[in-house]
C-alpha cells in the first residue's frame, strides 16, 4: 500500500458511516435488500426513516458487489436528503458522503474519495459536537436507525442512538418516529411488571410521537396493537382503524392490523388484510405464515364447538398446510412455520412429509435467537414427539427445554402443564416413579415454588438414592430456602 492511499485509508477509518459502524448481520442481503426497498417505496411519506434507507441500502448493494446500484442509491440519499432539509442538509448529508468515500475507495478513484472525506471534514469543522467523543443528532439518528435494521441483535444500540439524537433535538419528529418503532419492536410483551394503570415505555413514546406526527399510520397501527395488549380495546381499535384508512397497502400497516384482528379472534377481517398483502407480493412468507395462524385457529374454535363439522376442519387444514408450505419455501430458515408444518401434516395423517418438516425444525432450531420462539419451538416439537410419535422420552426434553426459558407466556405454561400431565399419569400407575416426582419437582421450581419443588425431589430421591440430579437439586433449593428464612 502506498503512503498516500495509506494516509487516506487512515482518513476513511475516521468517518462515521455504515462501513465503519459495527453492524452484525442477522439476516441474509438478499432479504434485507428486499425490506429496505419495501421501506423506502412506503416510508418516504411516513417520516420513518426514510433519509436513513437510501444509503443503508446502499451499502448492503456493496456488500452484494453491486457498486453502480450502490452509487445511484447513494446519489438518491443526496438528492432526497436535499430536497427535504434544504438549509439543513449538510448535517443530513455526513453519512452519505461518509459511505460515498468508500465507496469511491473501493472503486480505485482515490481522488473522489478524498474529496468527499474533505467534505465530511469541513462539515464537521463547521458543525462541531463540543466533544471527540460524540457525534450530531443526524449522525446517532442514522446510526441507529442501521442497528434496528440489520439485527435484532443490536436494538439495544439503536435505543441508544436515538436517545443520544434527541438528547440534542427532542422534538425531531423522523428522530422521535423511529426511536418509538423501534422501541414498539424491542419491547417485550411482558405486563406482569406494570400496575393496571401503566403504560410501557413504548406506549408513552409512540403516544408523543403522534402528536408531532398525527398522520403517521405505522405509528397508529403500532400503538393500537400495543395498546390492545394492554386490554385498552376501544382506543385501539380507533387507532388501527385510521392506519388501514391512512395507508391500506404498506406491508406494515397490513402485517401489524391483521395480527390485531387475529389476536382479537376477528379471523375473517385478518384473512381479508392478509390476502390482501398477498395481492401486492410483498413479504409472502410473512403473510402465508400469518394466514396459518388464522386458519389454525379456525381449526381450534370448530373443534371446541359441541357439535364440529370435520369436513370445515379438513379443509382449513388443507389450507393452513398450504400456506405453511409457501412460507417455508419462500423464507429459509423458517422454524416457526417448519414446526406448525410438522404437526398440521401429522394431523392429516401424512407421517412422512411430517417428519420431514419436523427434521427440517430441528436442523435449523439453532439459528432461532428469539428465546419466545424457541419456547414455542420446543413446545410444538414436544406435541409432535409426545402425540403423533409416541417418544415421551423426547417429548419431556423438548417440553423441559421449553420450561426452562424464561417466558411465562402461553407455551411456557403448556410446557409446564404438559410435563405435569406426564407425570401424574406415570404416579397413577406407580407411585414410586422417581423420574416423574422429579418433573414434579422441576415444575415447582421454575413456577418460584421451592418448598413444593423441595418436597418432590426428595421423594424422588427416596426413590432413586443415588441419582445426583435429584441431590444437586434438592441441595440447591434447601440453600435458597435457607437464604430466602434468613433475610
Amino acid at each position: 500500500m502506498s503512503e498516500d492511499s495509506s494516509a487516506l485509508l487512515s482518513r476513511l477509518q475516521q468517518l462515521q458511516c455504515h462501513f465503519t459502524w459495527d453492524l452484525d448481520l442477522d439476516v441474509d442481503l438478499e432479504t434485507l435488500s428486499i425490506r429496505l426497498q419495501i421501506d423506502i417505496d412506503f416510508h418516504q411519506r411516513q417520516l420513518e426513516g426514510e433519509s436513513c434507507t437510501y444509503s443503508l441500502l446502499a451499502y448492503v448493494r456493496h456488500l452484494k458487489d453491486q457498486r453502480e446500484e450502490a452509487l445511484s442509491l447513494l446519489n438518491q440519499s443526496e438528492e432526497t436528503i436535499r430536497e427535504r432539509y434544504g438549509d439543513e442538509s449538510e448535517k443530513r448529508l455526513i453519512v452519505t458522503y461518509g459511505d460515498m468515500a468508500w465507496l469511491k475507495y473501493h472503486a480505485g478513484d482515490f481522488a473522489q474519495s478524498q474529496s468527499y472525506c474533505q467534505r465530511v471534514e469541513d462539515i464537521l469543522v463547521k458543525y462541531p459536537t463540543g466533544s471527540s467523543g460524540s457525534f450530531l443528532p443526524e449522525v446517532y439518528g442514522e446510526q441507529g436507525w442501521a442497528y434496528f435494521k440489520v439485527s435484532r441483535s443490536s436494538i439495544s444500540k439503536a435505543i441508544d442512538c436515538f436517545r443520544k439524537a434527541l438528547e440534542v433535538q427532542p422534538h425531531d419528529v423522523e428522530w422521535n418516529t423511529c426511536y418509538a418503532v423501534v422501541l414498539f419492536c424491542g419491547e417485550q410483551w411482558v405486563l406482569e411488571n406494570l400496575q393496571e394503570d401503566e403504560e410501557s415505555q413504548a406506549i408513552k413514546q409512540l403516544r408523543f410521537a403522534l402528536e408531532i406526527n398525527p398522520n403517521n399510520a405505522a405509528l397508529q397501527c403500532s400503538l393500537g396493537a400495543k395498546l390492545a395488549a394492554y386490554k385498552k380495546y376501544e382506543e385501539a381499535e380507533s387507532l388501527v382503524k385510521k392506519a388501514l384508512e391512512n395507508d391500506p397497502d404498506n406491508p406494515h400497516i397490513i402485517r401489524h392490523s391483521g395480527k390485531y384482528l387475529r389476536h382479537q379472534n376477528r379471523l375473517d377481517e385478518a384473512i381479508v388484510v392478509f390476502e390482501r398483502g398477498l395481492k401486492r407480493g410483498d413479504q409472502l412468507s410473512s403473510f402465508n405464515y400469518q394466514l396459518a395462524l388464522c386458519y389454525k385457529q379456525k381449526i381450534i374454535a370448530e373443534r371446541r364447538r359441541r357439535f364440529s363439522n370435520r369436513e370445515e376442519v379438513r379443509k382449513w387444514r388443507r389450507i393452513c398446510i398450504s400456506h405453511l408450505e409457501e412460507s417455508v419455501k419462500r423464507k429459509r430458515p423458517f422454524v416457526l412455520a417448519w414446526a406448525e408444518l410438522a404437526l398440521l401434516c401429522a394431523e392429516a395423517g401424512d407421517m412422512s412429509r411430517a417428519e420431514e418438516a419436523f427434521q427440517k425444525c430441528l436442523e435449523t432450531l439453532p439459528e432461532v435467537e428469539e428465546e419466545k420462539d424457541c419456547q414455542t419451538i420446543h413446545q410444538r416439537c414436544g406435541d409432535f414427539l409426545h402425540y403423533h410419535k409416541k417418544n415421551e422420552a423426547q417429548a419431556i426434553a423438548h417440553y423441559t427445554k421449553g420450561l426452562l426459558i424464561p417466558q411465562k407466556k402461553y407455551n411456557w405454561r403448556q410446557c409446564a402443564k404438559k410435563l405435569k400431565q406426564i407425570a401424574d399419569r406415570r404416579l397413577a400407575k406407580n407411585r414410586g416413579d422417581g423420574e416423574a416426582l422429579a418433573l414434579l419437582g422441576q415444575v415447582a421450581r421454575a413456577e418460584g415454588d421451592r418448598r413444593r419443588a423441595a418436597f418432590f425431589y426428595e421423594k424422588a430421591l427416596n426413590c432413586d438414592k443415588d441419582n445426583e440430579d435429584y441431590l444437586s437439586a434438592l441441595c440447591e433449593l434447601r440453600l435458597e430456602l435457607q437464604g430466602s428464612s434468613s433475610d
